[in-house]
Order: structure tokens, then C-alpha cells, then sequence
């Protein structure tokens, strides 16, 4: 009788400690496993961005911008340009100067999240076009007045001439046939090269396809600028170096045709220019992968070019500095 009294206790035992295995064991698993909207979450940034928006559309929305500020209101050019873009779909060939005098007079009487509540993809230009644009527009401070205007810079330093390549999407052929990802701006070799805007260097040094190039984050992640084919021998400003902060305006390189040579320091560009990049990062795994995003600026470099960074060049070092400062607030 014991004997059986003992089997059932053993046998309860057993069950018991199973139960707090399996309980424990799915306990482990909730926490080590993510939620379908952990998951869910990890996936939720864009993945494609094709700008297409024109200089016009640019140039007036900013202006409009700028001149609702001086009058204390607070037009934004980003939400008056993704309001285009849900509208056209993204296509800016369709483009009209009235499209945003509409919006402009539409908001005097009604809040943006009214006029835009059944534009499907509104959301999506918005977040899209602010990760292009939202480094480039803001308050200043120049000889101790406050200002409101641009705060980006051209690549290229004033008084050099240069001209542009509308080449984005081009092919090339180098290593293999792949797209022409940046915009190509024809200057002299010794040209200056300037910080479109303030961020970190994340990168410096030689790649077989750019030569000697310069990768820049801004501050808020979002975008990463590319400067390549810089000059042979001198390639950058003087003690530029990854994790260093520069300022947009600042002389960061030299315009040069280094680059399609998995030797260093080789002129096999046959002309000599800047490619100028802009990758956007909504998520960490976008930055060295097969898709990244990569953006047409062509368009972008021509507002740019209403701002350009002065600069003069010291004899004895033969460096460019900026001549003047700005505080971006």
C-alpha cells in the first residue's frame, strides 16, 4: 500500500515540477521573443523615396516660407510640398504655381491635418520630404541679428564656377553596370568643396568607385552626405577626420577626379568634378545594404546655389577657410 502511495506521490511530483518548466519556459519565451508589434515596429520606416520635386516647387514653397515668418506665421514649406506631392502622386510634371497658392489660402481658415485628412499617402511624403529638406531651412543668427532663411549650403564655395550634370539614374559601368546614384557638379581640380549642413564625418578615406570621398550624417540621423572624386595628394581641409564635427558652410575638400581604381590615390576620372550624394536613413540596416536610398539633388543643388559659403585661401598652407560664421539655432 505505501509502496502505491508512494508511486502516486512521485508521479504528482512530476507533474508538478513539468508544469512549472513548461510555465517557466513559456514565461522566457514571451520575454526573449518579440510582439507581432515589436515586430511590426522594427519594419515600420520607409524603405522608398523618389524626389522628384522641382526647383520651382522648391524655390516658391521656401520663399512662402520665409516671407510668413517675417510676418509671424508659420507657413511651412515641407508640408506645403508634401501636400503636392500626395496630391500628384509624386509626379511634379504636373506641377502648377496656383496648386499652392490654393494651399496657402486654404490654411488661412482651416488646419493642415483638415485639408490633407483624405490624402492616403499625405503622412508618407511628409515624413519622406522632411527627412530630404529638414536640415536645410531654419533660425540664424548673422552679426548679432536674428534671421530665418536658409542654413544649408552649396557644395560648391562662392566665386568658383562649376556647372551641373542632371545625371541621376545614369549608367555606369565601372566594376559593373549600376546606376548613376548622385549629382555630378563640373569644377575645377582645387575647386573648394563645402558642408551642405553641420553633422558628423562618419567616413573619410579611398573607395575604388568615388576616389577619396567625405560621408557626413546629420545630426538627426536622417541624412548622409556624399562628397567624391576628391583632389589627388590633398584630398580634404586641413585635420578633417572621422567623428569630427563640422559646420555647414565649412571647407571640407577639394574638387578633384580621383576614383575607378582599387589603387589609392588615382586619377581615372576623366573630368574633373564633384559627385555629390544624399542617402536618407529611416532605419539603421539602410546604410550599407542592396537597398539603400539614394535621391535625385539635382533640383535641390540649384536652390542651394542662392546660398553659397565664401571663402579665402591662406598662401601659406594653401587652404580655404569660410570667411563667415553663422549661428544656426
Amino acid at each position: 500500500m505505501f509502496c502505491h502511495v508512494g508511486k502516486a506521490l512521485k508521479t504528482v511530483l512530476l507533474l508538478f515540477l513539468a508544469v512549472i518548466l513548461l510555465t517557466a519556459s513559456a514565461s522566457y519565451a514571451r520575454r526573449a521573443a518579440p510582439t507581432q508589434a515589436q515586430e511590426e515596429k522594427k519594419s515600420d520606416y520607409i524603405k522608398y523615396v523618389e524626389f522628384n520635386v522641382s526647383y520651382l516647387a522648391l524655390k516658391k514653397a521656401m520663399n512662402l516660407d520665409i516671407e510668413s515668418r517675417k510676418d509671424g506665421g508659420n507657413l511651412s514649406w515641407i508640408q506645403m510640398l508634401a501636400y503636392l506631392g500626395a496630391k500628384y502622386g509624386g509626379d511634379f510634371k504636373r506641377y502648377k504655381s496656383s496648386d499652392i497658392d490654393a494651399f496657402v489660402k486654404k490654411i488661412q481658415t482651416s488646419s493642415v491635418d483638415e485639408i490633407t485628412k483624405d490624402m492616403k499617402y499625405y503622412r508618407y511624403y511628409l515624413e519622406a520630404y522632411t527627412a530630404v529638406l529638414g536640415g536645410l531651412l531654419g533660425k540664424y543668427r548673422e552679426d548679432e541679428e536674428e534671421k530665418y532663411g536658409l542654413i544649408g549650403y552649396s557644395p560648391i564655395a562662392k566665386t568658383f564656377p562649376y556647372s551641373d550634370c542632371d545625371d541621376f539614374g545614369a549608367r555606369r559601368t565601372y566594376g559593373y553596370s549600376r546606376p548613376h546614384l548622385g549629382h555630378d557638379m563640373m569644377a575645377a581640380t582645387g575647386t573648394p568643396v563645402i558642408a551642405v549642413e553641420s553633422g558628423v564625418v562618419e567616413a573619410l578615406g579611398w573607395n575604388q568607385y568615388g576616389g577619396w570621398r567625405i560621408g557626413i550624417r546629420s545630426f538627426d540621423s536622417k541624412r548622409y552626405y556624399y562628397y567624391a572624386h576628391l583632389r589627388q595628394n590633398r584630398p580634404y581641409a586641413e585635420n578633417l577626420a572621422v567623428g569630427q564635427t563640422v559646420k555647414a558652410g565649412d571647407v571640407i575638400g577639394y574638387v578633384g577626379r580621383t576614383g575607378y581604381s582599387s589603387k589609392e590615390n588615382v586619377n581615372n576620372i576623366k573630368i574633373s568634378h564633384l559627385h555629390f550624394g544624399l542617402q536618407l536613413i529611416f532605419d539603421e540596416s539602410q546604410k550599407e545594404c542592396n537597398n539603400e536610398i539614394w535621391v535625385d539633388v539635382y533640383a535641390l543643388t540649384k536652390l542651394l546655389r542662392q546660398h553659397q559659403s565664401e571663402v579665402y585661401r591662406v598662401a601659406e598652407t594653401k587652404e580655404y577657410y569660410r570667411i563667415k560664421e553663422i549661428e544656426i539655432e
